[in-house]
């Protein structure tokens, strides 16, 4: 799995744990409505998350890999699913658990990525 997109799935772990707003790596240039957000980084690279209850829909393109990609995460209390493809094929699936102020991530791509760590909001990750 691309390294930017590792960083953006992990961001949006982040962002889904701590209920805030979403911190990318690098400055970006955002534009926000009721629920849309849409961002271009340094860069190059674009993402926009679209939020309808409690699913957000991720597009993005990756200027370094020249691809697309999308992702759907759907939260059902504490724990988040997601599931995303690449205009490459890659494809992945992955789980946040929210336990206090820990999450538990897990994610795994056809690409033969996969990994598991565990993220504080005192301790990072």
């Amino acid at each position: 799995m691309n390294k930017g997109l590792k960083c953006l799935l992990l961001s949006f772990a982040m962002s889904l744990a701590s209920q805030a707003q979403a911190h990318m790596p690098g400055p970006a240039h955002c534009t926000r409505s009721a629920n849309l957000l849409a961002c271009v980084d340094v860069d190059g690279n674009a993402y926009s998350v679209n939020t309808v209850g409690t699913t957000l829909y991720l597009r993005g393109f990756e200027k370094d890999g020249h691809r697309y990609w999308a992702q759907t995460n759907s939260r059902f209390g504490q724990l988040t699913f997601f599931t995303g493809i690449a205009s490459d094929g890659e494809a992945w699936v992955g789980y946040t658990r929210r336990v206090g102020w820990t999450t538990i991530n897990r994610f795994s791509s056809s690409g033969g990525s996969s990994a598991r760590f565990t993220c504080s909001r005192m301790t990072g990750c």
